[in-house]
């Protein structure tokens, strides 16, 4: 699994830290406590391309990206430019997030939030619940038997919309197979962190016609969510393009009417 065994090793490390610190109880009291998720769907369905702008400090391939003091104003920024929903990486390791980004951001803004990690336990569907997530991304890479499956059904059930991400033929078989009503086709292998866009334009055919269609990764300009979008994407995920803009909501306004 070439890189990515490495980041779901520092993964499950930083997870056994934090099952001991908070138990599995209390995270499920805290959820009995926490408003009910909101549905991204109607956002995603609307006419034209959605996008979901992320927070995201550093990547594994291009290091840091962007000082992100305070990630509820960025978000809030990305909000008013229209953004459909925000994406919190919550991965310290390579990321540099945290959960207290994903707090910081719920309280923030009022469209959807998606919790952004490698999720590959149950735990980790608890705790974005618990902090408020509205999403949450299941990669099928990492997700091996019937682990899918059972995380898919266990979000559903917290009321969370997974976002189920492939890269092959092979994964996106799985995912749609999962039942998922988003899902996503990252055009970065994270095996090897190479990109190759027209991974989605030969992909998104193989999604059902009622499934939402997200292209992921790849984004450098407006021009790029217009092709996406002419090769069938209803959501495009951006990330680094948008941390590094002078004016982010301009910039989401930007990538949105492209399209």
């Amino acid at each position: 699994m070439g890189v990515l065994k490495g980041i779901l090793e520092g993964v499950v490390e930083d997870l056994e830290e934090r099952k001991r610190a908070t138990p599995l109880a209390e995270l499920q009291a805290r959820v009995r406590d926490v408003a009910p998720a909101r549905d991204p769907l109607p956002a995603f369905r609307a006419p034209g391309v959605s996008i979901i702008a992320e927070v995201k400090r550093k990547s594994p391939s291009k290091g840091e990206l962007a000082d992100i003091a305070d990630p509820a104003s960025l978000a809030a920024q990305y909000e008013q430019g229209g953004a459909a929903a925000i994406s919190v990486l919550t991965e310290k390791r390579r990321f540099g997030g945290s959960l207290a980004d994903l707090d910081a951001v719920r309280a923030r803004v009022g469209v959807s939030v998606l919790r952004k990690d490698f999720i590959v336990d149950p735990y980790q569907l608890w705790e974005a619940r618990a902090h408020g997530a509205d999403l949450a991304l299941l990669m099928v890479v990492s997700l091996e038997g019937s682990l899918l499956a059972d995380l898919h059904g266990l979000a559903v059930e917290l009321g969370l919309t997974p976002l189920v991400e492939s890269h092959t033929a092979e994964e996106l078989d799985r995912a749609v197979a999962s039942g998922a009503q988003v899902l996503g086709v990252n055009a970065r292998d994270l095996t090897t962190l190479e990109v190759d866009r027209t991974v989605f334009k030969e992909l998104a055919p193989q999604i059902p016609a009622d499934r939402v269609r997200v292209a992921e990764s790849g984004v450098a300009g407006p021009g790029d969510v217009a092709e996406y979008r002419s090769w069938g994407a209803d959501v495009v995920l951006v990330g680094e393009a948008l941390v590094r803009a002078g004016d982010p909501a301009t910039s989401v306004r930007d990538f949105t009417a492209s399209a």
